[in-house]
């Protein structure tokens, strides 16, 4: 008898999965894989901190599966050799996966899929990651949205309850299929442990994602969209690594956050409701426009006038040396932990883009690098939303002053006292604008920074002037 091959990637869990559920449906043994091939995933590649995550959730899936009497199997390689290798070996007759959006993996899983049944075995993915796959919300005009408002409202008019389901008490384990490797094999883990201290914050899997879930609409729900912008609070899902991961399906998270209603306040329900439809968006603007990896969705910005910065400039912004305190205290948190709060994520990005002038590729590139939830689609939309060169993009001209958005989102300097425990001694306001008294911040930090590596005032006037230009067609 055969075996159905489930081809486990970003979608890390038992419950409502329907990879899994297809391959159970087929009668047959199913044979749970992960097979690691980085260089087929391009542009999507994993940064240092997802890699450690995903080693993680990778362990907890395997432990899932030990309970229910099957384990998983590691391959290495090209993954369409290896799977095909691996079917014949063990006389699959079907091959099962949940979707990814990305361009470069989209490619790659549709030649799989051809290979597989080239050979005569039954290939088939599914919907695993979205509420909406992005060919499914379309303009008046059948094309793809470009603004996230029409988007949404599309969603909404759409929007219908999806069933959720339990993973399967038993998964007996296929007998004489090939063994695998050791997951040590995989090398996901950082050699020197930076990323130790990331797992006092967070626990990886199927298990951290659904009690994420639960701490989430038994806490910051309410007050959420308020909140939600609160370094200084817990006023967050903090779900997007486990989303990411596949850990909990979006849906089965609607239904958490709907089964409130009439209990949490209806902004507070939709509020959140729009941010996971956010997420949506991104991958709906990956499929359609995959360029926007490497280039601004808005051509205009392709003469803009980007810093040629050296690297040292460069290790100040991404080391927290900035002498910006909630800029600096963003970056040490995202070393700290893999992960920095969305409205930091936006100053942060911000300054770079616009205060430095350094091309949000940089910038992107540094994030897929350190964040735990560092997704190909969140990434790029998010820094070209900053940037003013993406679709729905703030302006150019509109210009985050870091110094102001401290003041009212960390109005007692709690979230930089935290992450810059050398400012907790200095009285507001200086804790978010320290160069303001030079004897006071040499008195309780000596050795931060004196001064702004960009003045706030001085590098809005610069970016102006280089947006100024490009309007004015002027290459400066």
């Amino acid at each position: 008898m055969g075996v159905a091959i489930v081809w486990f990637r970003n979608d890390l869990r038992l419950d409502d999965n329907p990879a899994l559920q297809a391959a159970l449906d087929t009668g047959l043994p199913v044979l749970p894989v992960y097979v690691h091939d980085p260089d087929g995933e391009g542009s999507a590649r994993t940064g240092a901190a997802s890699s450690a995550w995903r080693a993680r959730s990778l362990a907890a899936l395997d432990a899932s599966l030990r309970e229910r009497g099957s384990r998983l199997r590691y391959f290495v390689g090209h993954a369409g050799l290896a799977l095909g290798a691996l079917a014949a070996a063990c006389g699959a007759e079907a091959v099962f996966w949940n979707r990814r959006y990305e361009p470069s993996v989209e490619a790659r899983d549709a030649q799989v899929k051809r290979d597989l049944r080239e050979q005569g075995i039954q290939a088939e993915s599914r919907n695993g990651a979205l509420l909406f796959e992005p060919w499914e919300l379309k303009t008046g005009k059948g094309g793809p949205f470009r603004v996230f408002t029409p988007f949404w409202r599309a969603a909404r008019a759409r929007w219908s309850p999806q069933a959720c389901w339990s993973a399967p008490e038993r998964l007996p384990e296929p007998g004489d299929v090939p063994e695998g490797v050791d997951p040590d094999h995989l090398r996901l883990c950082p050699r020197r442990g930076w990323d130790n201290g990331f797992w006092t914050h967070w626990t990886p899997g199927e298990a951290g994602a659904l009690d994420a879930l639960e701490v989430f609409v038994e806490g910051a729900l309410r007050g959420y969209p308020v909140q939600r912008d609160r370094p200084d609070r817990v006023g967050t899902s903090r779900l997007s690594p486990h989303l990411h991961f596949g850990e909990i399906a979006p849906w089965r998270v609607v239904a958490a956050i709907e089964a409130q209603r009439g209990i949490a306040p209806e902004a507070d329900i939709d509020g959140y409701l729009r941010q996971l439809v956010w997420r949506e968006f991104a991958s709906h603007l990956l499929h359609h426009f995959p360029e926007t990896v490497e280039r601004n969705f808005n051509p205009r910005f392709d003469g803009f006038d980007w810093a040629d910065i050296d690297g040292l400039t460069f290790d100040r912004w991404r080391r927290g040396r900035t002498g910006v305190p909630i800029i600096d205290a963003g970056m040490r948190e995202l070393w700290a932990t893999g992960w920095m709060h969305n409205r930091v994520r936006m100053i942060v990005a911000s300054y770079l883009c616009k205060h430095m002038r350094v091309h949000w590729r940089r910038g992107a590139e540094w994030f897929n690098e350190t964040l735990v939830d560092a997704d190909l689609a969140n990434n790029v939309m998010g820094w070209q939303w900053v940037a003013g060169t993406g679709a729905d993009a703030a302006p150019y001209f509109r210009i985050f002053n870091p110094v102001t958005q401290a003041q009212k989102f960390d109005p007692q300097g709690d979230y930089v006292a935290r992450w810059l425990p050398e400012l907790s001694a200095l009285p507001m306001p200086l804790r978010h604008a320290p160069w303001r008294d030079a004897a006071a911040l040499h008195r309780v930090a000596p050795h931060y920074p004196s001064l702004p590596l960009v003045d706030p005032a001085a590098g809005r006037e610069a970016a102006l002037c280089a947006y100024s230009a490009l309007r004015a067609g002027v290459k400066r």
